[in-house]
């Protein structure tokens, strides 16, 4: 049985998450196979918020060079979720 936790892995802390705070959209890493009903209900069971929408983006992983060798990062999912009015993720 997957849970809300094998869902959400985490919540991105960069520049551009921070300025969507304002809008009441928080950027958080899932599941490469989550879709978005599963986010919403996820998102709603962890921190006890009503989500208006999600939308999702597939990050491609990057070309990274050691040395001689060439690799690559892994690709994952990064989900865009919109809080209803008046709700907000308390991140203490």
């Amino acid at each position: 049985m997957i849970t809300s936790y094998d869902i959400v892995n985490t919540l991105v802390r960069t520049e551009k998450g921070l300025d969507l705070e304002a809008q009441r959209k928080y950027l958080f890493h899932v599941a490469s196979s989550a879709n978005k009903i599963e986010i919403k209900k996820a998102i709603e069971e962890i921190y006890k918020v009503k989500v208006a929408s999600v939308n999702t983006i597939t990050v491609p992983g990057k070309r990274k060079r050691v040395r001689q060798e060439f690799g690559h990062t892994t690709a994952w999912k990064k989900a865009v979720v919109t809080l209803k009015e008046g709700q907000k993720i308390d991140i203490t």
